[in-house]
């Protein structure tokens, strides 16, 4: 299913540290199988190996291992030595090359144009630019086909709610705009714009937001907090006429659903015949609960950390949990989450790390799915989940909201859409159901043609409207 490339990254995301040995090796493959041995025996992983240079009867290797621990390392190390020739001359920690790979920003903006001449340079700007404003002044819509406009996205953030890590902050969010940006620019050769707002004030955040569109195909809201996230997108939407989508809520609703799609069709199941207890009601749960309803899932009990969503319930409440009692939890069921796993067919989890026990999966239903979804730790380890009796389980690391937000941006601004609505989403999750490989879930998110045909899916979607 995977090549080598691949594995080694399932590896590195399922390990807490990663670290590059230099090594200087006798040229003969024993003295390399009793390192890998070693590895092994320490209960480490190896990734990627590759040669820095020959010397004397000698290779000079950098080889990655993927570890779980600190002390890991030190029994690795401690095992080395005694092998005849092997030589480990220096230590890289993985967040080092983590740090590289950042330095400087993961995107740059290029020239389309080469400007090789001044009659180049006339033509791209002063004087030959003034007819181009000529022509977008006489018909603004001129602006989509001579202005990069279609292919231009803002990633715009305030920084409230960055990944797992929280509300960090304005600057520190910024590494994760770039890489969103690098890999819609990597995927489906969408421009994508980091744009930094620094206030938690909605009035604020809309109004500026609206002030920048002009300059865009569409906008991506990122890592901003539940519940403002909510009506910051609503009233986006009301302002303007090009597309606006939060990727936590949406981007990841699109990828379970389309995980869901493939485990359901696995286990030949329908969704009408499927409970799903979800834990996590802020953005991604919420986008998720409403996938699921118009996915016509068979009934949804939501659990927060105050406890289960019911109609009644005033404590800890806004306008979109409130929204969310009125079309879930049918029974109106409360009682303790251990309770509410009883029976259950599906566990989605999008809250906190380590919450949830193998007893309380064991309660759920004969054979049920397992999506501990909580990043960079699941609910509970998908090991532990099929140990408890889940026929199939699957976290974080392998449901991948970075699987569909390019895709649909793509179809979106290809069909110049003004808005990204839920049969466009509903479209992108069948399209990645239905390229998954036998007995996976989602195909390879490294695949280019995977996000070319979720972009046409998308923009099919569109016009059928």
């Amino acid at each position: 299913m995977f090549s080598l490339e691949d594995t080694s990254r399932v590896q590195h995301y399922a390990s807490s540290g990663a670290f590059t040995l230099r090594c200087t090796i006798p040229d003969n493959p024993d003295t390399f199988n009793i390192l890998t041995s070693a590895i092994n025996q320490v209960a480490g992983h190896i990734g990627p190996v590759s040669s820095t240079g020959p010397e004397s009867g000698h290779k000079v290797r950098d080889v990655t291992v993927y570890l779980s621990e600190k002390s890991q390392l030190d029994k690795l190390l401690t095992m080395t030595e005694p092998i005849e020739g092997l030589k480990v001359v220096g230590i890289t920690d993985g967040i080092d090359r983590i740090i590289e790979i950042h330095r400087r920003g993961s995107i740059e903006v290029v020239s389309r144009v080469p400007l090789k001449s001044q009659t180049d340079l006339r033509m791209l700007y002063t004087p030959g630019v003034a007819s181009v404003c000529e022509e977008v002044k006489k018909n603004p819509a001129m602006a989509w086909e001579l202005t990069g406009i279609c292919d231009r996205v803002a990633i715009v953030t305030n920084g409230t709610a960055v990944l797992g890590l929280g509300n960090i902050g304005l600057l520190p969010s910024l590494p994760v705009m770039e890489g969103k940006a690098a890999i819609m620019a990597e995927f489906v050769g969408v421009s994508g714009f980091p744009v930094l707002i620094d206030t938690k004030d909605i009035d604020t955040f809309v109004e500026t937001v609206v002030r920048i569109a002009s300059g865009f195909g569409a906008i991506q809201l990122e890592d901003v907090a539940a519940p403002a996230c909510f009506e910051i997108e609503e009233r986006l939407k009301a302002k303007l006429n090009i597309p606006v989508f939060h990727d936590d809520q949406h981007g990841t609703a699109t990828v379970v659903l389309a995980a869901l799609m493939s485990a359901l069709k696995q286990l030949g199941r329908t969704p009408e015949e499927c409970s799903v207890l979800m834990l996590g009601a802020g953005a991604a749960g919420y986008a998720v609960s409403l996938m699921l309803h118009e996915f016509a899932i068979g009934d949804i009990v939501i659990y927060d950390s105050r406890g289960p969503l019911y109609r009644g319930r005033t404590e800890n409440m806004n306008p979109y949990k409130q929204h969310l009692t009125e079309i879930t939890n049918k029974n109106n069921q409360k009682g303790t989450l251990a309770e509410a796993f009883a029976g259950k067919d599906i566990f989605i989890g999008l809250s906190r790390p380590n919450i949830i026990s193998k007893d309380m999966i064991a309660s759920m239903a004969e054979d049920p799915i397992v999506f501990p979804l909580s990043n960079p730790i699941g609910e509970i380890s998908k090991e532990e989940a099929i140990q408890a009796g889940a026929a199939i389980a699957a976290d974080g690391r392998d449901i991948n909201n970075a699987l569909a937000y390019p895709g649909i941006f793509r179809g979106a601004l290809d069909a110049r859409a003004t808005e990204i609505n839920m049969s466009m989403k509903l479209a992108a999750a069948e399209e990645l159901a239905n390229m998954a490989l036998p007995n996976e879930l989602l195909p390879d998110i490294l695949d280019r043609a995977v996000h070319k045909q979720v972009a046409k899916a998308v923009a099919a979607a569109w016009q059928r409207a």
